[in-house]
């Protein structure tokens, strides 16, 4: 096996502790008995256990192996991948390199443990080929990522030559992409102390989609245009949600995140403490080829905050203009997201800021920067009565409509009021009561 990662090129970078590398040294070893077998059966071990968990961590089945070996292709950030992320192969030299890779990670592929399990009398590997993970919930591994990597590594198991696997590694590149922003629809920063960021992938993000949200017609419509626009390279805006909670501001964008994911749209949800490391974010993403939106979920400034100069001066304004691959989008229960006291209405009051005005204009301008921004209202009665029948039914629920709108009305009085939230919280209700 050592032999035969030893002619990776340009995937040949990966860590020296990592799964296949440690292999590859065992075999080696192995081969000229430098080790005892004792030592090489608990070192073969430790990479077994180790395989097991990044099966547990994203759901792998079947063939373990030809799981892990997908894993590290689209996972694996190289000149050669990042070329083909979601446009495919171009014509280069660098093909000729690729196709010798794949040719050793086929080899890698079709390699026979046979031999290494019968000189240490073990069968792990014959285990590992056929493996039957037990069935768990979504909510404890990656299911995109894992149907994602399933999917692969059976198209590369029939693959008959370098050519072939070549042809279904970039086509794999060019419909999802390549890394954490291939596989993954939604992200946050993470901080670790230091001024160093990590972008952080988002597992099991909420499968929403607009359908779901009962209402706001030319509200979905709106967003979805925008959307459009900027998915196909056209000027698009920056967009506020803005309007009364539980009504769907935050549900629209994820879904319109699912909705366009296919389409290379990906989503960074930030916080306003972190919004001075916003060109920090822009700087990582701004050559990837997706499309961004930075997502802040009720975004709003009380008058002593200042972070809102952070996010206007990354909107428009700055030094550096902001790249075309991505958009803000916010929601907001305020229009004007920074909340304004009476003083602010007051030029003539005293105060220590002589031209009270300007800071006014200065706060009420942020959300001007937004070019797009769209209300979403309370429903009425009626309307809320709709979404209540709309999401009973989805949900199977044979309560005749007058009888569902009459406890929905006793609910929602008790419960936050007309909402299209408080009415998904009265079904939940009557779906635990079944």
């Amino acid at each position: 096996m050592n032999h035969i990662i030893s002619n990776l090129l340009i995937y040949g970078d990966m860590p020296e502790d990592s799964i296949l590398m440690e292999l590859g040294k065992i075999c080696e070893a192995l081969s000229r008995r430098e080790v005892s077998k004792d030592e090489l059966r608990t070192r073969v071990y430790k990479q077994v256990k180790r395989l097991l968990e990044v099966a547990t961590q994203y759901g792998f089945d079947k063939n373990l192996w030809h799981n892990y070996l997908t894993f590290l292709l689209i996972t694996s950030e190289n000149p050669f991948s990042l070329t083909c992320e979601k446009v495919g192969a171009n014509e280069g030299s660098v093909n000729y390199f690729a196709e010798n890779d794949f040719e050793a990670f086929k080899a890698l592929f079709d390699y026979d443990f046979t031999s290494l399990e019968e000189a240490l009398e073990i069968d792990c590997f014959s285990r590992l080929s056929d493996y039957k993970a037990i069935d768990k919930k979504e909510q404890m591994y990656n299911q995109n990522v894992s149907e994602k990597v399933q999917a692969l590594s059976s198209k590369l198991e029939l693959a008959e030559d370098k050519k072939a696997f070549f042809n279904c590694v970039t086509e794999f590149y060019k419909q999802y992409g390549v890394g954490m922003f291939g596989l993954n629809k939604a992200f946050r920063i993470r901080e670790d102390g230091s001024k160093e960021i990590h972008i952080q992938p988002i597992n099991n993000m909420d499968e929403v989609k607009l359908e779901d949200l009962v209402g706001y017609e030319w509200q979905k419509k709106e967003l979805i245009d925008n959307t459009k626009a900027f998915i196909e390279g056209k000027k698009a805006n920056n967009v506020l949600l803005f309007g009364d909670s539980g009504t769907g501001k935050s549900t629209s964008i994820k879904a319109i995140v699912n909705e366009f994911y296919k389409d290379g749209l990906r989503m960074i949800e930030l916080y306003k403490h972190q919004f001075k490391d916003l060109s920090n974010v822009i700087g990582q993403i701004k050559n990837r080829n997706y499309k961004f939106i930075i997502y802040m979920d009720d975004l709003s400034f009380e008058e002593f905050e200042i972070e809102y100069k952070f996010l206007k001066a990354v909107i428009e304004g700055g030094l550096e203009t902001k790249p075309d691959n991505i958009l803000i989008y916010a929601t907001s229960n305020r229009r004007h997201l920074i909340k304004e006291t009476w003083k602010d209405r007051n030029d003539m009051e005293h105060s220590e800021e002589i031209h009270r005005s300007d800071t006014v204009e200065e706060k009420l301008s942020l959300a001007n920067r937004f070019g797009v921004t769209i209300y979403y209202g309370k429903p009425t009665k009626n309307e809320y009565n709709t979404i209540v029948t709309t999401l009973a039914r989805k949900a199977g629920i044979t309560m005749s409509d007058e009888m569902l709108c009459a406890e929905a009305n006793k609910w929602e009085l008790r419960h936050g009021g007309l909402s299209g939230r408080t009415a998904q919280q009265f079904i939940n209700y009557l779906m635990s009561m079944e």
